[in-house]
């Protein structure tokens, strides 16, 4: 049975509702939720308000305690052409949430003893000698430096595509692509150094695992991470027949010189090819409850864990400062972004990709958890006017992340 919330007509274009995962997602207690009072909390009025003034389609978050999901908020259309709103079965695309479950999958093996996290990369990969290194040899770099951004990689998986030709591929999507390119390639400082996000180094990762365990990396999750913890909706880029119905469209905003806006819708189906393991993971929130309940501890819907505490745990320890700020510091551990806020650490991860952001944090004490993700994203690079509204909506998403944390304590 499904609980549903009440509707609230204050922006008239966007049909808003609220719907509680239950029963429907198996094994696992989803549990039933309160019903909400007419007036709505602190954090859906600043959820909404965001929604609205970003112009986004379609959007919703879970809130998740000891497993659980406790309340859920969904706003928007999941198409707009057919007139389809966003519900609980609503399947978004993650993007770089995607690397937590690589880099789970890389200690998985590791806590069974076919790798060490101190191994070089190009013990797997020798291909990555081709890159050019100022800093030493390519060999020097380490499992445990992919994981924790600190390699010396480039940032973006394949910086060669021209946006305006719509025939060429959404990324690359044979192994040999990337190959062919390492010669013009060069590490941009010194690996273990300091950290700079990249891309590429967990589909090095994703080689490490096939390298390994002789399957593809599509199969190794799907075996040893989608199917223990019941995530029986979630795959890899295009979607299976049985669940094209629920899948989100996603939409780009462009904005001319004038400040007009124009919503573009991008097509619900695109390929992220050799560059899945950095982001190409697609599931509806619930299996993402799934994941958190794991991630967290609470309420798991593995029979048997599927990575030990003290794994998971040693994940979540810094490695290298992203920012020393006094009143924003954060760190980064093995993938997971560690952001301490006065005596608690909250632990997440984001995700953006096509016209699709998302992210989740949560809180390792209390269990406490949020689930957030859209469908549309504001476009940078062509004009003045729209990188300012660029920048607008990547400052109010900010905002409302901080809001976030405040649920999680």
């Amino acid at each position: 049975m499904i609980k549903y919330g009440k509707f609230n007509s204050r922006y008239p274009a966007v049909l808003l509702f609220m719907v509680i995962v239950l029963a429907s997602l198996g094994p696992i207690n989803i549990g039933s939720a309160r019903e909400r009072p007419l007036s709505f909390s602190a954090f859906d009025i600043v959820f909404d308000n965001y929604v609205h003034d970003d112009s986004i389609v379609g959007a919703a978050y879970v809130l998740v305690k000891d497993g659980q999901a406790t309340e859920w908020h969904s706003v928007g259309m999941a198409d707009r052409e057919a007139n389809q709103p966003v519900d609980q079965n609503t399947i978004f695309h993650w993007g770089s949430i995607t690397k937590t479950f690589t880099a789970v999958a890389v200690m998985q093996l590791r806590d069974q003893h076919k790798i060490s996290l101190d191994d070089s990369i190009t013990k797997y990969v020798p291909e990555l000698n081709r890159i050019h290194s100022d800093y030493g040899p390519v060999s020097q770099i380490t499992l445990r430096q992919l994981l924790s951004h600190t390699s010396g990689f480039q940032g973006p998986t394949w910086p060669y595509r021209d946006d305006t030709k719509p025939w060429q591929p959404f990324e690359p999507t044979e192994w040999a692509q990337l190959v062919a390119m390492m010669p013009y390639q060069e590490l941009a400082f010194k690996p273990g150094s300091k950290y700079s996000y990249s891309n590429p180094a967990f589909i090095y990762l994703a080689r490490v695992i096939e390298k390994v365990w002789g399957l593809p990396y599509q199969t190794y999750i799907q075996q040893n991470i989608f199917t223990p913890l019941g995530m029986t909706h979630s795959y890899f880029n295009l979607t299976p027949a049985a669940l094209a119905k629920d899948r989100s469209n996603n939409y780009s905003i462009f904005v001319d010189a004038s400040g007009k806006e124009t919503v573009k819708a991008n097509g619900r189906e695109f390929d992220t090819g050799i560059t899945t393991p950095n982001g190409g993971l697609n599931a509806p929130l619930g299996d993402l409850v799934r994941w958190v309940a794991f991630l967290t501890g609470k309420n798991s819907p593995a029979a048997r864990p599927i990575l030990a505490r003290a794994t998971l745990e040693e994940m979540w320890r810094p490695v290298v400062p992203m920012n020393q700020s006094a009143e924003r510091p954060e760190s980064m551990g093995l993938s997971f972004f560690l952001s301490p806020r006065g005596a608690e650490t909250f632990i997440g991860h984001g995700g953006s990709q096509a016209g699709f952001r998302a992210w989740l944090e949560f809180n390792p004490r209390t269990g406490a958890a949020i689930i957030s993700a859209f469908n549309t994203a504001h476009e940078f690079g062509h004009n003045e006017a729209e990188n300012k509204a660029a920048r607008k909506a990547a400052e109010a998403a900010a905002v409302l992340r901080e809001q976030s944390f405040l649920l999680l304590k």
